[in-house]
């Protein structure tokens, strides 16, 4: 049980929000009297993400890795098509040091994209939870992915390559070690390796990041899959399916919608991977 002696932090000295916090708490432990320490827990702040000068969404995000954030957002909802579609990319804090603290991310896109944009525009404030919160329409849903290739490797995709990914996966989580409450989202290689992981409040967020990473280094469409620690939503698969993702492996199991997406798609799903066991769903 972590006991930091050091004191909260509110904002780097560069102004940036800290995306963990150490906060003061009582430890108690069974027969012993409780003890006065600090406790580190994940930053949980508003994150606008504003096209061409319009805030589109309002999420509760870690303040970490925004303009990733931003470039997955954009591209997973469809709003862009490709990278290079957003010619600008600008985070700003908003409130450092006070309760009211919040982020903006500035993103400037093609005047067709976002005439497309207003035209579905969404407002998706708060959207931590079943990602269709604010949606004015069933047809916006968007729950017919295209079909994807199916790369040769993939079929070759088994357990324990599955499970090389999420051993190395629990290591690689940061700021989830000092506060339990931060999911993941890494990229693995065909054969398991782990070479990218994005940790966020919301599994949306971390996906979101994790593909805006990816896009930003200009890998996406490189050969690999990605694991998350988090049950597999519908919108999950409907975000790694619209990137051309072809496997999504998630620590819980997937939703029936998650499944009838991917089978849609023509995308492998994989659940409850926990070791010594998995499940491919599709």
């Amino acid at each position: 049980m972590q006991e930091p002696s050091s004191p909260p932090e509110h904002a780097g000295a560069d102004g940036a929000l800290p995306p963990v916090l150490d906060v003061p708490a009582m430890f108690w432990r069974v027969g012993e009297a409780g003890a006065e320490g600090w406790r580190a827990v994940a930053a949980e702040v508003p994150v606008a993400l504003v096209f061409n000068g319009i805030s589109h969404a309002v999420m509760m995000a870690t303040p970490a890795d925004l303009e990733a954030l931003a470039i997955g957002f954009a591209l997973s909802e469809g709003i862009v098509e490709h990278p290079e579609d957003c010619r600008g990319v600008e985070a700003a804090i908003h409130g450092a040091g006070t309760v009211d603290a919040a982020c903006s991310v500035q993103i400037e896109i093609a005047p067709r994209q976002f005439a497309r944009l207003k035209e579905h525009r969404r407002m998706l404030a708060g959207r931590t939870g079943c990602g269709i919160c604010g949606i004015d329409s069933l047809q916006a849903l968007d729950l017919h992915p295209a079909p994807l290739p199916a790369p040769a490797w993939r079929e070759q995709l088994d357990m324990d390559t599955i499970q090389r990914a999420f051993g190395a996966l629990a290591q690689r989580q940061v700021h989830n070690a000092r506060t339990g409450a931060l999911h993941a989202a890494g990229w693995a290689t065909p054969g398991g390796q782990l070479t990218d992981v994005l940790e966020d409040v919301g599994r949306h967020n971390a996906l979101d990041k994790l593909l805006g990473r990816l896009a930003l280094a200009g890998r996406l469409g490189e050969p690999g899959f990605v694991v998350m620690t988090s049950r597999t939503s519908y919108e999950l698969v409907r975000k790694c399916a619209r990137l051309g993702v072809p496997a999504l492996a998630t620590i819980s199991a997937p939703t029936g919608l998650a499944l009838q997406l991917a089978r849609e798609a023509g995308m492998h799903l994989w659940g409850l991977c926990r070791p010594p066991t998995a499940v491919r769903y599709v």
